[in-house]
């Protein structure tokens, strides 16, 4: 039954439908809201509500109210979930689309009229694919090839809407070609030629072969001549408009811009420099040149060929830093976060030279700072010295490799500046040490802390400028985040005293940079800073019980951060009697009511696990009070707001809010408030904190957390939610397991552990196949892994098989980025540079492996034989990596399953894998890698232990290699020793299992002279019980011909005594003692000559027998 106002708005009289289009216009969200309702109630009529759109677009005298039936429209036949077009009659159908052509062809407005091509566009893209809309492209070359410019400008931004969609108009290029390149020519109208190039590059970006886009490279000059034309005509917004046009090409195909490529960037490069055009056109210009720089996976090393490119363009960029004031507002913010007198150009320049550094690469960009920086350090203008240390921390991080060979250099220069008479470029040259210290870390502070130590605290005593203050208690914190214990201890006393001074002189500024620091040193310092404990806790719980207004909040929250580091650095013993006041101070804050922006909410949720960390179980009895928050935190929703990609609406608003991160995804914009996702991540992580510490502690909260976190293993919106969610899984899976152990689970037992990782390691499972960070990927498998070892043989037949299915497609996936990368290598560009930022890339890919193989291992030692029907699905992705060409990594990672699958399933595993595995294992034996070798050599070890008589045939020829490994001249450099540990055990391995197919008295020997091992403790332990096992059975072959070799025995066994439980267990250190002490007895005048007896003196000396 039809409403009455539905009825209404759909009659005849057509004045009643606008007035709804208006009130859906209305700055009142109730009147707006009831309007949305009937306006939703009248889809149920889609033929009515159509066509009355289309009267109001046609025939409306008020603009605003055509805008909106164009983008009500296109919203109810392309954009909700059930649209429209497919309720409506076919000929209704053909009505609308001739009318919306109709509408095309008459509409004066240009606003309105781009929104029409954008609903004919949308519309066309489900309908030419199909032959349903034969009448749409006549009708746009018709309109391009008219005289009117206005019809030509819409059927060119139809074109654009289009490509942008996807709609596949291959068939169509060679038209489409001439028809771009006659109205991108200097003859026709801007408008015209902007719509053209719009609708140019949207194809460009949609052409699937590289052999199709060459097809349009030519069109470059007169796309290009687009642009110039705009400038010259001082049209700047067509400009602007353009600019970002090429940057979407450079971002996506910037080899498009290969053939013209130094006359492309020439002309951005001039646009940058020309400090006469509106700062928004040069930053456009920039950011090309930085896209085209960033844009390594499609056009690798093309941008380090260009000869001047960077010199111009950081050049260009310095010349950006030198846009700041020397403003009164500066020295008295209040906040260091303010950005008071950074202009656009400052903050821009800093941007682009951090992302053109990493995109570039230190060896490229290094040289041409080296070049700039000196002339501007020693400019008599502040502002050039001030650009000058900006530039060298904005690119301390793409440069850290190349700068750290010239450290001594680069921290001279910075350290210079601060006695520069100008405070502006003190807070610089501070600023410099930090975020050095941060990129170049720890070489700095190891080799040269005698320097910036006392530099930093001489500028803490700058009273007259609270932000040189400020700034070098912040640089104490990067100082301290890379530095070792031992570096700072020496320097303690004069940092935390002048960081004492600054709590009790300084503004509030100057107070919280104190803190943030005093917490940073405590927790370097360690156990250290308890001899500073007393002196420096009165202050802090001060601030925490008296810092209460709103003007402190920030000083409260940073007392607390300062005082829970302090707990934790001194351990609970010295900080048990301040605990429970600091911790009552924090039970009365988060009883109280606090405002959305309160700090306080964050650094409590911190400050409280750090106080679980130093208390341990004793945290127990808060845990009732810190749980609910936490828990509502880690549940908050995120803020998003989704619109158009082409709205206007509350632009100004979002660009102007730092709190509100945006996201274009394909049509639509998305906003994200950032602030309340890092809440819910550190309350994730702080749950994750709570469970690891507590163990089976945190059982009784298991029930509750569970369901909050395991959901958001698919949190896409934050990386640090979805990494927390990851961590949790097999913290709660162990509380829960130990809790079961030591009956305190309130009476559930094993059936309760299954449940729950039935619960929660199905979805870490499938979070597999969805997760887009490889870094994620690999957090997920490691912590798979550790789920299954806590788990065991509780796992199902169906969690195994499941669990292999996603093995196979991350190690496809894995393969199939290899593959893209590998590609890069062909492009002609390709270099040195370009060559070590693949490795970087590929080490991810290396973590991806090392963990799907770790997990292997851990199904093959739960479930032994039992699982290899299931590692034979993986073969196929496996076995390829031992050929040439793989990286050492790739092959130490699948010899290592071949190692597990031989040392859990035995005899099974040799049968199956002996033919494939066993000769790239003897090979890899006397690998040039360390890291295969020790693989390798281990896996002969276990083929002899578990094999029986399939080892035979091979075992001389593995002894050959083994021996090889253990003589070689540089076996026991520290690189070598590991694997030479286990070649030396696989020998005794060999001679304990195999012993009949060798000769022993050849053999043993050798392996007697390589001992003791002091490297692979594990192995050791076991070939040292081997060697106290043969003595005691008076074995002849280890022994000798008339006990020869007993006095290296005596000499191992003394070493082995020495080395404690290290080197062996407590029953074999007593063995060999009684062995020794037994010898000794035996000496006679006789034998006092012969060398085991000076063997056994020297032992006495070290060890009491």
């Amino acid at each position: 039954m039809v409403s009455a106002a539905v009825a209404s708005v759909l009659g005849q009289d057509g004045a009643h439908f606008d007035l709804l289009v208006e009130k859906l216009m209305s700055p009142s969200n109730e009147e707006r809201g009831q309007a949305e309702t009937i306006f939703n109630e009248c889809k149920q009529h889609p033929e009515q509500l159509v066509t009355k759109l289309v009267q109001t677009l046609r025939a409306n005298g008020k603009s605003e109210l055509r805008a909106m039936s164009a983008v009500l429209l296109r919203k109810v036949i392309t954009k909700d979930e059930v649209s429209l077009w497919r309720q409506m009659s076919p000929n209704v159908q053909s009505a609308l689309k001739a009318e919306l052509l109709q509408c095309v062809q008459h509409e004066q407005d240009k606003t309105i009229s781009k929104k029409l091509c954008s609903v004919v566009a949308e519309l066309a893209v489900g309908l030419l694919d199909e032959g349903n809309w034969p009448e749409l492209l006549p009708f746009m070359f018709q309109c391009v090839s008219s005289d009117s410019d206005r019809l030509k400008t819409s059927a060119l931004l139809i074109f654009a809407d289009l490509a942008e969609y996807n709609c596949s108009m291959t068939q169509h290029l060679s038209t489409l070609h001439g028809l771009f390149q006659q109205c991108l020519s200097a003859a026709t109208n801007g408008e015209v030629r902007i719509a053209a190039l719009r609708a140019t590059t949207n194809f460009v970006q949609t052409l699937e072969t590289a052999e199709e886009r060459d097809k349009f490279q030519d069109l470059l000059p007169a796309m290009m001549q687009t642009l110039n034309l705009a400038l010259n005509a001082r049209e700047e917004l067509a400009a602007q408009e353009a600019l970002e046009m090429f940057i979407e090409v450079a971002g996506s195909e910037p080899r498009f811009l290969r053939r013209h490529l130094a006359e492309v960037v020439a002309a951005m490069l001039q646009i940058a420099e020309a400090a006469e055009l509106d700062e928004a056109t040069r930053h456009l210009a920039v950011e090309f040149l930085v896209t085209l720089a960033e844009a390594r996976e499609r056009a690798p090393g093309m941008m380090r060929k260009l000869p001047h490119f960077i010199v111009r363009l950081f050049s260009a960029l310095m010349s950006m830093l030198l846009d700041v004031d020397d403003v009164p507002e500066w020295y008295t913010v209040e906040s260091e976060d303010d950005d008071v007198a950074e202009s656009d150009n400052h903050s821009v320049a800093q941007e682009c030279l951090d992302r053109l550094t990493i995109s570039l690469g230190g060896n490229t960009v290094l040289p041409v700072a080296s070049q700039l920086l000196p002339a501007f350090i020693r400019d008599a203008d502040w502002k050039k010295r001030h650009a000058a240390l900006i530039t060298l921390a904005q690119i301390a991080e793409g440069c850290n490799k190349a700068m750290v060979k010239q450290l001594g250099a680069v921290v001279e220069m910075v350290l210079c500046s601060f006695n520069d008479p100008h405070p502006r470029v003190r807070w610089a040259a501070i600023n410099a040490i930090g975020q050095l210290s941060t990129d170049l870390g720890p070489d700095l502070q190891q080799n040269h802390h005698a320097q910036v130590l006392p530099a930093l605290l001489t500028a803490m005593d700058d009273f007259q400028n609270q932000r040189v203050q400020a700034h070098a208690a912040a640089a104490i914190v990067n100082f301290s985040e890379g530095c070792k214990a031992d570096v700072l201890t020496p320097y303690l006393d004069g940092v935390i005293g002048k960081l004492i001074v600054l709590l009790e002189k300084g503004t509030r500024m100057v107070q919280e940079g104190a803190l943030t620091a005093l917490a940073s040193v405590a927790d370097c310092s360690q156990s250290q800073f308890e001899k500073y404990y007393d002196m420096t806790i009165p202050y802090l719980k001060a601030v925490l019980l008296n810092a209460n207004d709103k003007s402190n909040r920030m000083l409260r929250a940073k007392a607390m951060e300062c005082i829970s580091l302090v707990g934790m650095a001194v351990g609970k013993e010295k900080f048990r009697n301040d605990a429970k006041q600091v911790m009552d101070v924090l039970m009365r804050l988060q009883g109280s009511e606090m405002e959305d922006d309160d700090p306080t909410i964050n650094y409590m949720l911190q400050a409280w696990a750090r106080l679980c960390k130093c208390l341990g179980q004793e945290f127990l009895p808060y845990m009732n009070v810190v749980m609910p928050p936490l828990m509502k935190s880690a549940q908050l929703k995120p803020d998003v707001t989704i619109t158009d990609a082409d709205s206007d609406e509350d632009e100004e608003e979002e660009d102007d809010d730092d709190s509100v991160e945006m996201i274009r995804l394909g049509d639509k914009k998305i906003g994200i408030r950032t602030s309340v996702l890092e809440e819910k991540a550190t309350a994730c992580n702080m749950i994750c904190c709570y469970a690891d510490e507590l163990k089976e502690g945190f059982f009784p909260w298991i029930e509750q957390v569970a369901p909050i976190l395991v959901p958001l293993l698919k949190f896409y919106f934050h990386e640090e939610v979805r990494k927390a969610a990851v961590s949790a899984i097999p913290e709660l899976l162990r509380s829960a397991k130990l809790a079961v152990e030591k009956g305190v689970s309130g009476g559930r037992d094993t059936s309760y552990v299954k449940q729950l990782a039935d619960y929660a390691l199905n979805p870490l499972v499938e979070a597999l196949q969805k997760e887009p960070e490889t870094e994620i990927v690999s957090s997920i498998l490691e912590a798979l892994n550790e789920s299954m070892q806590i788990v065991g043989t509780l796992l199902e037949e169906a969690q195994v098989k499941a669990m292999v299915e996603q093995f196979q497609v991350v190690l496809k996936a894995s393969e199939q980025r290899k593959t893209e990368r590998q590609e890069r290598k062909k492009i002609e560009d390709f270099d040195e540079e370009e060559k070590e930022f693949l490795e970087e890339e590929n080490e991810q890919e290396a973590e991806v492996f090392e963990q799907v193989g770790e997990c292997i291992g851990t199904l093959l030692k739960t479930f032994k034989a039992d699982f290899l029907p299931y590692l034979d699905e993986l073969m196929a992705l496996i076995v390829p990596m031992l050929a040439p060409g793989r990286s050492s990594e790739e092959k130490r990672v699948v010899i290592c399953i071949f190692d597990d699958a031989i040392e859990y399933a035995g005899e099974a595993a040799a049968v199956k894998y002996f033919e494939v595995f066993l000769p790239a294992v003897l090979m890899a034996c006397t690998d040039d890698n360390a890291d295969v070798r020790q693989a390798a050599v281990y896996g002969i070890g276990v083929c002899a232990q578990f094999t029986g008589m399939r080892f035979r045939p091979i075992a001389l020829e593995a002894l050959g290699r083994l021996r090889t490994v253990v003589v070689h001249p540089e076996a026991k450099l520290p690189e070598n020793a590991p694997a030479t540990d286990n070649a030396v055990s696989a020998i005794g391995k060999i001679c304990q299992y195999q012993r009949d197919c060798i000769d022993a008295s050849q053999v043993l020997p050798l392996w007697l002279n390589c001992l003791p091992l002091k490297n692979d403790l594990l192995e050791a332990r076991m070939m040292h019980e081997l060697l106290c096992n043969l003595v005691e059975s008076s074995d002849p072959a280890l022994l000798g011909h008339g006990s020869e070799n007993l006095g290296k025995v005596v000499a191992v066994f003394a070493e082995v005594i020495a080395g404690g439980a290290d080197l062996a267990t407590e029953q074999t250190s007593s063995r060999m003692m009684t062995t020794l002490r037994t010898l000794r007895s035996s000496i006679t005048p006789e034998t006092l000559v012969l060398p085991w007896v000076r063997e056994l003196e020297n032992a006495s000396k070290f060890i009491s027998l």
